[in-house]
């Protein structure tokens, strides 16, 4: 069988490898227009940064390596430039000689990929201007930054790609400002999570402009001043992430239908609407597992998966899997701050038909006691009716992959929170709390649903909902201004100073101590108390 593949990197090379690993007597070739084959795109923000010191190591491998390592062919420097399913046939140009090419399939498998959105504006091709999308960007970024000619820098775009080198040019010394279009950044993430990485990122010197859309880039020869629809900002140089478009321009005529933003539409196999055409990675939309709705994950995970997928369906003989789709699963290191997340979020699960039900927690990630202990921030989300797990979003200093990845196999699984309560996870002080915290934030969301817990959320106390309350103080030691404190540990009966029907909104530093205060209260007859999750550590409040 001859298997052509359009496309390295991730998809391409992945089903090549597995084509072949299984079936070495198949004919497999990997065409691509550019000179690498296979590149850690996910790792260049770390070159620039120097966490990672040499630029090969981002080469997972040559197109020489790559054919001994597995018996593919691979031509480089080869641009496909139409497709013929009629004939079985590609047509091509040889990049290096001008040479025409037409090469023939059984199976044809597009895994074209995407590039960088360039957009329309002034001063687009002014020296130190970047993208950020092969080992070449990254080394002419950590280059110019090497030879002193960037001090201040513009990323355009707060998604992960520009959060993450923003941070690793901070990292090197240059002064950042991140500008997006959209009202948050992170997207994917719920609002009130969104701004408080705002904020953090702030606090690291790092600030974000967000509602904010580039209009042009100013300089004589090179960048001096980026203009928006806000302002203008002095810089000398400007990283532009303002997304991706599939390269899928070649399949024009070729009949393959196509989605309305220009990736391929695919079925359960990762097959094309043409017979023995299939389609994989950044080109092409999958399915999301909870809406089943169509969904773009240009995803380094999601291209090895499916690439996976695709080459057992091409070989077929009982080996033909469904592609089930993604979660939208996904993790980014920032400065002093980790942030994931998987699923829904409140707002996409109720667009999607559920009944959501969420609850912010601020829960230990070890031992409090054992060093380097810190706090994860969560917010968890399940269906009201049927308590099915459906989202998780996580922040914090330490592993908040691990929350996530538990989350995204209890969602998998379709699991609810009764069935994901008393899991027998791993503890020891370093790495946990013998209470897991995944468990733990699965027990207070459970006591919110029963009414056993009743609070206010930080979106909702955003947008007033704790109005008229008074605010108490449940810390340890008073710690918010303006406040009645009240120590739990003296509390024995009723609160001469509080009537019982008094609105009280109870306020700690993470919710814990504010919790236990409620039930002595609810005990001794308090009939209206709230409280704020997620406590001081989330929330800033407003006496």
């Amino acid at each position: 069988m001859k298997v052509l593949i359009i496309g390295g990197v991730a998809a391409g090379t992945k089903v090549a490898a597995k084509l072949k690993r299984e079936n070495y007597d198949y004919d497999v070739t990997i065409i691509t227009k550019s000179k690498d084959i296979s590149y850690a795109g996910c790792g260049l923000p770390y070159y620039v940064g120097k966490v990672i010191s040499e630029h090969t190591q981002l080469i997972v491998n040559t197109p020489k390596s790559f054919s001994k390592l597995t018996g593919v062919t691979v031509m480089t420097e080869v641009e496909v430039t139409k497709v013929n399913p009629t004939e079985k046939t590609v047509d091509a140009l040889n990049l290096k000689t001008l040479e025409q090419l037409k090469l023939h399939y059984d199976k044809l498998v597009i895994a074209s990929g995407a590039e960088p959105i360039r957009p329309a504006i002034e001063g687009i091709n002014l020296k130190n201007v970047f993208f950020l999308r092969t080992p070449d960007d990254a080394v002419t970024i950590r280059d110019a930054v090497e030879a002193g000619e960037i001090k201040r820098a513009v990323v355009v775009g707060g998604g992960y790609i520009g959060l993450e080198i923003a941070e690793n040019l901070a990292i090197q010394g240059v002064r950042i400002t991140v500008i997006d279009m959209a009202e948050n950044i992170l997207p994917g993430f719920d609002k009130e999570f969104s701004l408080y990485v705002e904020n953090h990122l702030a606090d690291q010197g790092i600030m974000t402009f967000t509602n904010t859309k580039l209009e042009a880039i100013l300089g004589e020869q090179k960048v001096e001043k980026v203009k928006t629809n806000r302002r203008a900002f002095k810089a000398d140089a400007v990283i532009l992430c303002v997304g991706i478009r599939a390269n899928t321009d070649f399949l024009e005529d070729s009949g393959i239908e196509m989605m309305p933003n220009g990736t391929i539409k695919v079925n359960e196999y990762l097959q094309t609407s043409i017979e023995d055409i299939y389609a994989v990675g950044d080109c092409t939309t999958v399915t999301n597992r909870l809406t089943n709705e169509p969904v773009w994950s240009p995803m380094g995970s999601t291209a090895n998966i499916a690439g996976r997928v695709l080459a057992k369906n091409i070989m077929g003989c009982g080996n033909r899997k469904c592609y089930q789709g993604v979660l939208g699963t996904t993790i980014v290191k920032l400065p002093g701050l980790n942030a994931a997340k998987t699923g829904l979020t409140e707002e996409s699960a109720e667009k999607a038909g559920y009944k959501p039900v969420s609850i912010v927690t601020v829960v230990d990630d070890k031992a409090h006691y054992y060093p380097g202990a810190s706090s994860f921030i969560v917010k968890m989300t399940a269906d009201q009716e049927s308590k099915r797990l459906l989202g998780l979003q996580a922040l914090g200093k330490g592993a908040v992959d691990k929350m996530v990845d538990i989350a995204a196999t209890a969602i998998t699984l379709e699991a609810t929170l009764y069935d994901i309560e008393n899991m027998d996870l791993a503890y020891a002080p370093p790495f946990s709390t013998a209470i897991h915290p995944f468990t733990h934030t699965v027990n207070i969301l459970l006591n919110k649903i029963t009414s056993a817990f009743e609070t206010v959320s930080p979106a909702a106390y955003l947008n007033g909902k704790a109005k008229g309350y008074k605010v108490i103080d449940a810390s340890i030691n008073p710690s918010i201004d303006g406040a009645l404190y009240i120590d739990l540990a003296k509390v024995d009966g009723e609160i001469p100073e509080l009537p019982k029907d008094e609105k009280l909104l109870l306020v700690c530093t993470k919710g814990k101590r504010a919790y236990m205060l409620q039930k002595r209260l609810k005990h001794f007859g308090y009939t209206n108390t709230l409280v704020l999750e997620g406590g001081t550590t989330f929330n800033e409040l407003e006496l």
